[in-house]
């Protein structure tokens, strides 16, 4: 055992050099490399998770964002608004598309949050469920996704 990591209570004399010696302190496990060693030094606490709204959180946000410019009337319509975002007419599409789920789904979608960068529900999936033409069948279809909590 390395001498700095195991400090005996006393020297041992020749009388007792055979007598069982005591150690004192702590020893930590840690990773080394491919394998483990042993470290006085506690190892570092776990690191708080990263949580961030979810990319299809904020796609829903944003279509409730065009749709309200497109009401107001600073975009004609889809089409203009595409040209001047860069975004393909399918995609505006896509996005406003989104405001047709029922709102209890939506309220729910946008507290979604992505913990450590894992998405819990793709933007695919919810236009799945979009396709559901009553709010009832929407939710029916969350439900059954085990998407209810």
């Amino acid at each position: 055992m390395n001498d700095a990591l195991a400090q005996p209570l006393a020297e041992p004399t020749p009388a007792t050099s055979r007598a069982t010696r005591i150690f004192t302190g702590q020893l930590f496990r840690v990773r080394d490399g491919h394998g483990w060693s042993f470290s006085t030094e506690p190892p570092a606490p776990p690191r708080e998770p990263v949580r961030r709204p979810t990319r299809v959180a904020r796609m829903l946000a944003l279509a409730h964002r065009l749709q309200a410019a497109i009401d107001r009337g600073e975009y004609r319509d889809r089409a203009e608004l595409a040209r001047q975002l860069g975004f393909t007419r399918a995609r505006v599409t896509q996005l406003l598309d989104l405001l047709l789920l029922a709102p209890d789904i939506a309220e729910r979608v946008l507290f979604l949050e992505a913990v450590d960068g894992v998405q819990p529900l793709t933007e695919r999936a919810l236009r799945a469920l979009v396709r559901h033409e009553s709010w009832a069948e929407q939710r029916r279809a969350w439900a059954a996704a085990g998407r209810c909590g």
